[in-house]
């Protein structure tokens, strides 16, 4: 599980270039669950810094991620749950916030809002937006009897190819990846995790929990944050197709409800993050500027 925060403040915004910019990992433990933390700014630690050097707005991005202290932390219920005790116990309370979703993170986002209503969210941006009727979606259809029914079958090949070497791994993933106009060296990094039979088991156990509870759309939630929230839907998407676009777009007329229209894929990490980055910092100048 990852979480990714990002602060705004004079030393992030002065800076211009990438380079600039200091970028940290780490590893905690959130409600039983191990967790890595990507830190970017020279923020290591919020809760410990002085009010007058922390950074006045925070991003936290919410991937995809395709007990203990939580009774289900790889579920869905409990990922909601993580991402809040993370901030809990990582992020002052009167800290403002912009949340980043992307696919099932957009579904947590939401949650989140409606869960702690006390958070200082001034902005939700959803990208890819998988918040209602997942198994009904084309790719739904197709994979929800493998996620729900059959999916212990695909351990055993993952167990087997773990024992390939590393330099073989990699070769089989940018194999997979060669069709990529501009691929993300990263992209290549985090494929080879699927090699890991914990990871797959914990992957396919969260989609298939995603295909039986990501059912109706909150749009309770959804009116009572409407100003805050920024959907972002693609043209071609199966997991989100533009019928749903056109619905959501229909029930609230005046919300911030957009239609990709740059052929940007709905796993857009792959190859467009720095574009779809570019774009949210378009969206967001009117919060930045305020700053």
């Amino acid at each position: 599980m990852t979480a990714d925060m990002l602060g705004a403040g004079e030393e992030s915004t002065r800076s211009g270039s990438e380079e600039q910019v200091p970028l940290y990992e780490e590893f905690i433990y959130c409600c039983g669950a191990a967790t890595q933390v990507l830190k970017c700014g020279p923020w290591k630690d919020l809760l410990e810094t002085e009010s007058k050097t922390l950074p006045r707005l925070l991003f936290l991005i919410i991937p995809d991620t395709d007990i203990k202290e939580l009774e289900d932390v790889f579920g869905l219920h409990g990922q909601i749950e993580h991402k809040l005790d993370f901030l809990r116990k990582n992020v002052p309370k009167d800290m403002k916030l912009v949340l980043i979703g992307h696919s099932i993170g957009c579904y947590i986002t939401l949650e989140m809002m409606k869960r702690a209503s006390e958070l200082q969210v001034l902005r939700s941006v959803l990208l890819f937006p998988t918040i209602e009727r997942m198994a009904q979606s084309p790719q739904g259809k197709l994979l929800t009897p493998v996620l729900c029914k059959l999916r212990y079958i695909l351990y055993m090949p993952v167990y087997l190819l773990s024992f390939l070497p590393e330099r073989v791994k990699t070769s089989m993933v940018q194999f997979v990846l060669r069709g990529l106009k501009y691929p993300d060296e990263a992209s290549i990094v985090t494929s080879l995790n699927l090699f890991s039979v914990d990871c797959v088991a914990n992957v396919l156990y969260m989609a298939s929990q995603e295909m039986m509870k990501v059912v109706e759309r909150d749009s309770t939630t959804i009116k009572q944050n409407l100003k805050k929230l920024i959907f972002y839907y693609g043209v071609a998407d199966n997991w989100c197709p533009q019928q749903y676009f056109e619905e959501i777009k229909m029930d609230f007329p005046d919300g911030d409800i957009r239609l990709c229209e740059k052929g940007i894929r709905h796993a857009f990490v792959l190859d467009a993050s720095r574009e779809v980055a570019a774009m949210i910092t378009d969206w967001l100048q009117d919060i930045l500027t305020r700053l």
